[in-house]
C-alpha cells in the first residue's frame, strides 16, 4: 500500500507539474523556461510508463520505492519554483536554482527508467531513445559558464563581452533596468547574508554583483560611445530629455526614474543607496548641456516615451541574438588602457589607497564609482555623493595604484609581503610556546576573515595542513581560533579542495565533540561550507559527524541549532543515516526547536519532514508531542513553516489510519481547511491531500459501521 501510495504521490506531482503551462501566465516571462520546457519533455515521457497498470500491480522494490519519492520531491520543488517566480527575485540565483533541481531530476529519472527495465513487463520498458532524450536535459550550463567568470574574475582575469552576453542572456536580463534591477535585489541578499554571518553566501553574491557591473560598463560603453556619458540617463542609457535628480544626487531620465520608483524599488539605480523619498528636481543644466551638444553635433535625442513603451527598449545587444544563436556576429567594443582594470571603472591614482581602506574596511557598502567626463578635459573624478563598491576580489592593482600597467609588479610585491608574514606564523604554529601558538592562530584568523584574496595567499603558504593539526589542540583556545580560520578558509571555493583532501573531516569531528561551544558551532558552519561535494558527505558520515552534530542540535545555541539542523538535512539523505539521527535523540531535539521564542521553527519542521517517513520517527514524533506543535505552525506558522509542517503530516498521515485520528484530534481540519484557500501553492497541495486522507478515513469508517 505504501509503494503504491508513493507512486500516486510522484504522478499526482507530475500532473501538477504539467499543469502549470496552461495556467501560469507568468511562464512565458519566466527567466528559466527553457528549463521548464526541458523538465515537460521528460514528465510527458514518464507519466505513460509510471500510470501504466503493470507498475501499479506488481511489487516495487525498496530501491525503486526510495527513487519514486526522491523524484517526486523534484519534481514538486520544480513546480514550487515556477509558481512562486516574481520579476522582484533575483534572475541569476532563481536560474542556477532551477538548473540545480533540473539536473537532479534528470538524474532521478534516468534511474527510475534503469529501474523500470526491471520490472517482469516488457510494457513498462523505457527505449534507449527515451532514455538518451532523458540525458540531454537539466545540463549545468549556466553554472558552469558562471563559475569560469568567477574564477576568472577571482584571478583578475578582464571577461570577454562573450561571456558577459551569454551569462546575462541565460538568466533573462536582456536590458538595462534588468541588470540595474539584479544588483539591487542581490546587493539586498548580500546584506542579509552579512546579518546572518553567512559569509559563504555573502561572498558569492558578491562576486555576482560585480558581474552585473561588469554587464552594465560593458552595455554602457556600447550605447555611451558617442557622446559624454553624463548626459546619458543611467536607466535607459540614451541621451536624457528630461534630466531629474533624486535625493541621492543621482541624474535620471524623469520617465525612467518614475517608472523604477512604480515598481517599488525605492533605491538609487546608481548607487543602490536607500532614498528616504521619491522627490524629482529638474536638473536644467545637465538639461542645458544636452542641448546645446545635440544642436552643434545635430543629434535628435530619443522620445523616452516611446523607449519606455518598446517591448525591448534596451536591448543588451544591437541585433540581440537568442541564447542559441550563433555568436560570431557579436559586437565588441574596443577595450582601451582605461578598462583593463574594470574593478572599478576608472580612478584617480592617488585616490587608490583611500579606496582600498574603504573596501577592506566596509562590509556592506554597495554602489558604483562612475566615470564623469570633464567637457574641458575630460578628466576622470569619482561623482561626488557615490560610495566604493564591493567587489568580490580586491585585486591586488587596487592596493597601491589604478593603473593597470603596473599590474604584474604590484601583484609580486603584495603577494610576497603577504606570503613572509603567513609563513612566519605557519611556523609560530609548530612552536612548543603555547602563547605563541595562540597569537599565530588568532593573526591567521583576521587575515581570513574579510579579503578573499588574502584566504587565497594563506592556502597557498601551507597554512591549512598546519591549521588542521591544531584542531587536536589540548589548549581551547588555540582549537577555536584555528577551526575559525579553516573555515573562514573554506570561504574561497578554490579552498574548498585542499581543505577536503587535507584530512579535515576527522579533526572537526574531533573539535564538534570536544571543543567548546564556539569551536563546535564554528566547526558545524565548516561542514555545512563543504558539504556541497557528494564526497565531502561520505566523509563526513565515515568520520562520525552525525552524532555530535546532533548533541549540537540539542545543546548549542540557536544559531548553532540552525547550523546542526541545515548539516544533518545535508547529511541524512538516507533511511540509514535518517535512523542514526532519530537514535541519537534527534527528535526529540527538533520537537524543543518548535518552541517559538527560540527562533528555529522553520528549520526544525524542514528536518521533521525531511525524517518522517521513517517509521521511527513517526513514532518519535508522535510520543514526543509534536504532532500538535505541527499543527499548531499549520495554523499559526509562517508561509514557509506551513508549507513544511503540512508536508511533514502529509507523511505521517500516509497510509496511516492511526496517525490521521490523532491529527484529526489535535484539531487539524479547521486550519488545513483554511490553509486550502489562503496558503502557499504547495501548502494548499498538502492541506488538500491531508483532507482527503481524512475524508478517505470517514467513508472506510462509515462501511465498518
Amino acid at each position: 500500500m505504501e509503494e503504491v501510495s508513493r507512486l500516486r504521490v510522484l504522478l499526482d506531482n507530475i500532473s501538477s507539474y504539467l499543469s502549470i503551462s496552461s495556467s501560469n501566465d507568468k511562464l512565458s516571462s519566466n527567466p528559466a523556461h527553457k528549463y521548464y520546457s526541458r523538465v515537460e519533455e521528460i514528465a510527458k515521457l514518464l507519466m505513460p510508463l509510471l500510470d501504466n497498470p503493470v507498475v501499479s500491480d506488481v511489487s516495487p522494490s525498496e530501491l525503486l520505492n526510495n527513487s519514486f519519492e526522491e523524484l517526486s520531491q523534484y519534481v514538486d520543488e520544480l513546480r514550487e519554483q515556477f509558481e512562486s517566480w516574481q520579476p522582484l527575485s533575483s534572475r541569476i540565483l532563481y536560474v542556477l536554482r532551477i538548473e540545480s533541481l533540473a539536473s537532479k531530476m534528470r538524474e532521478s529519472s534516468l534511474e527510475v527508467f534503469q529501474l523500470l527495465k526491471h520490472l517482469p513487463a516488457d510494457l513498462v520498458s523505457p527505449s534507449e531513445d527515451c532514455i538518451e532524450l532523458v540525458k540531454l536535459v537539466g545540463r549545468e550550463e549556466v553554472s558552469y559558464t558562471i563559475d569560469l567568470a568567477l574564477i576568472d574574475q577571482r584571478k583578475g582575469v578582464e571577461l570577454t563581452p562573450e561571456v558577459l552576453v551569454k551569462i546575462a542572456e541565460s538568466v533573462g536580463l536582456r536590458s538595462n533596468q534588468d541588470i540595474l534591477i539584479e544588483g539591487v535585489v542581490l546587493t539586498n541578499l548580500k546584506e542579509d547574508a552579512n546579518l546572518v554571518k553567512d559569509n559563504t553566501r555573502a561572498g558569492f553574491i558578491k562576486g555576482l554583483i560585480y558581474l552585473t557591473k561588469q554587464m552594465h560598463d560593458y552595455l554602457a560603453k556600447i550605447e555611451q560611445s558617442q557622446s559624454p556619458s553624463d548626459f546619458f540617463c543611467p536607466l535607459s542609457l540614451q541621451l536624457m530629455t528630461d534630466p531629474v535628480t533624486v535625493t541621492s544626487g543621482q541624474t535620471y531620465e524623469r520617465a525612467f526614474i518614475e517608472k523604477w520608483f512604480d515598481m517599488g524599488l525605492m533605491v538609487c539605480p546608481k548607487t543602490r543607496h536607500a532614498l528616504s523619498q521619491t522627490t524629482l528636481t529638474p536638473n536644467f543644466t545637465v538639461k542645458a548641456f544636452i542641448a546645446n551638444w545635440c544642436e552643434s553635433n545635430n543629434v535628435n535625442p530619443p522620445d523616452p516615451l516611446e523607449l519606455i513603451h518598446s517591448n525591448q527598449p534596451f536591448p543588451l545587444l544591437v541585433g540581440s541574438c537568442s541564447a542559441d544563436d550563433s555568436r560570431d556576429s557579436l559586437p565588441l567594443p574596443v577595450m582601451d588602457d582605461t578598462l583593463k582594470c574594470n574593478h572599478i571603472e576608472s580612478v584617480d591614482a592617488s585616490k587608490c589607497e583611500e579606496l582600498h581602506q574603504v573596501l577592506t574596511r566596509s562590509a556592506s557598502a554597495p554602489g558604483i564609482v562612475s566615470k564623469v567626463v570633464s567637457k574641458a578635459n575630460t578628466s576622470i573624478s569619482q561623482a561626488p555623493g557615490e560610495t566604493v563598491p564591493q567587489p568580490w576580489i580586491i585585486p591586488a592593482t587596487m592596493k597601491e595604484t589604478g593603473s593597470s600597467s603596473n599590474m604584474e609588479a604590484e601583484e609580486t610585491g603584495g603577494s610576497s609581503s603577504m606570503e613572509v608574514e603567513v609563513k612566519k606564523l605557519i611556523q609560530d604554529l609548530k612552536s612548543s610556546s603555547l602563547d605563541a601558538q595562540r597569537e599565530a592562530t588568532a593573526q591567521l584568523r583576521l587575515l581570513t576573515k574579510d579579503i578573499p584574496d588574502d584566504r587565497t595567499v594563506i592556502a597557498r603558504c601551507g597554512a591549512i595542513a598546519a591549521l588542521v593539526n591544531k584542531l587536536y589542540s589540548m589548549d581551547k583556545m588555540i582549537q577555536a581560533e584555528a577551526v575559525t580560520c579553516l573555515l573562514n578558509l573554506s570561504l574561497d571555493d578554490s579552498n574548498k579542495t585542499v581543505i577536503a583532501y587535507s584530512g579535515v573531516f576527522k579533526p572537526l569531528v574531533h573539535v564538534l565533540k570536544t571543543g567548546n561551544m564556539e569551536a563546535k558551532e564554528n566547526s558545524t558552519r565548516a561542514l555545512v561550507s563543504l558539504s556541497k561535494a557528494e564526497e565531502n558527505r561520505t566523509k563526513m558520515l565515515q568520520a562520525g559527524a552525525i552524532e555530535p552534530l546532533v548533541r549540537l542540535m540539542g545543546n548549542g545555541s540557536p544559531r548553532g541549532k540552525k547550523d546542526a539542523a541545515t548539516a544533518l538535512t545535508n547529511l541524512a539523505t538516507r533511511n540509514r543515516e535518517k535512523e542514526m539521527v532519530i537514535r541519537g535523540g534527534g527528535v526529540r531535539y527538533l520537537i524543543q526547536m518548535m518552541n517559538p521564542a527560540a527562533g528555529t521553527v522553520e528549520r526544525a519542521v524542514v528536518v521533521l519532514a525531511n525524517l518522517a517517513n521513517v517509521p521511527e520517527a513517526k513514532i518519535a514524533i508522535r510520543d514526543g508531542g509534536g504532532i500538535p506543535l505541527l499543527v499548531d505552525v499549520v495554523e499559526l506558522g509562517s508561509p514557509r513553516g506551513q508549507e513544511n509542517a503540512a508536508a511533514a503530516l502529509c507523511v505521517l498521515c500516509m497510509d496511516s489510519s492511526r496517525f490521521c485520528n490523532i491529527v484529526i484530534r489535535e484539531g487539524a481540519i479547521p486550519p488545513l481547511v483554511a490553509l486550502t484557500r489562503s496558503g502557499t501553492t504547495r501548502a494548499k497541495e498538502k492541506a488538500k491531500s491531508l483532507l482527503k486522507y481524512f475524508e478517505a478515513l470517514k467513508q472506510e469508517n462509515q462501511r465498518r459501521n
